[in-house]
């Protein structure tokens, strides 16, 4: 059976054959670096959503076509504790942690994550396009959002244009939760 790094990796390879785009040109158009794309068709890593997004976006492709195992039809309902919500991206130098809420649903235009932070992680800063809207959920997030800086307690929301680089992390010295969507135009 493959484990989730050998399927993005084999799903993303296949489809940047398929176009006939080498790994330095996937590289090249998406910004990401070339050893990181020789690495997640290897298996060898799961890419942040943010690397992802770019790859996918370069080659024609919605984020969910990378991440989906299995087609689940209308509604897709994700319940708390299901192992289909299992972590997607642990992303090692923040620690932070995403579950797709959407696993499954093959046309959809919008990414639903849930994201666990840790109380020592770090800011990773990310410019796509598309737009995102997230729910701070329990603890304080802290948003970056260009040059400008917004605390986020539980409750309060945040929309905007992903285009802006941006990141969310744990404020406060404590453990922070968040929902998101990301819609990403065709």
């Amino acid at each position: 059976m493959e484990n989730a790094e050998s399927k993005v990796g084999v799903r993303v390879r296949t489809y940047r054959e398929q176009q006939h785009i080498t790994v330095a040109e996937l590289a090249a158009k998406s910004g990401v670096d070339e050893k990181v794309v020789t690495a997640i068709e290897n298996g060898e890593v799961i890419p942040v959503i943010s690397v992802l997004m770019k790859i996918s976006r370069v080659l024609g492709q919605r984020l969910g076509t990378f991440m989906d195992d299995q087609f689940k039809p209308d509604p897709v309902i994700t319940r708390k504790g299901d192992d289909e919500t299992a972590p997607v991206d642990t992303v090692k130098s923040t620690g932070f942690t995403c579950r797709s809420l959407a696993f499954g649903k093959p046309d959809r235009h919008m990414e639903p994550f849930h994201y666990d932070f840790p109380a020592d992680g770090e800011d990773m800063k990310s410019s796509h396009e598309g737009e995102e809207f997230i729910i701070c959920e329990s603890g304080q997030i802290e948003l970056s959002y260009g040059r400008q800086t917004f605390l986020l307690n539980p409750g309060d929301t945040a929309y905007y244009n992903s285009v802006v680089t941006h990141s969310v992390k744990a404020a406060g010295g404590k453990p922070a939760t968040l929902w998101g969507i990301i819609f990403m135009p065709a």
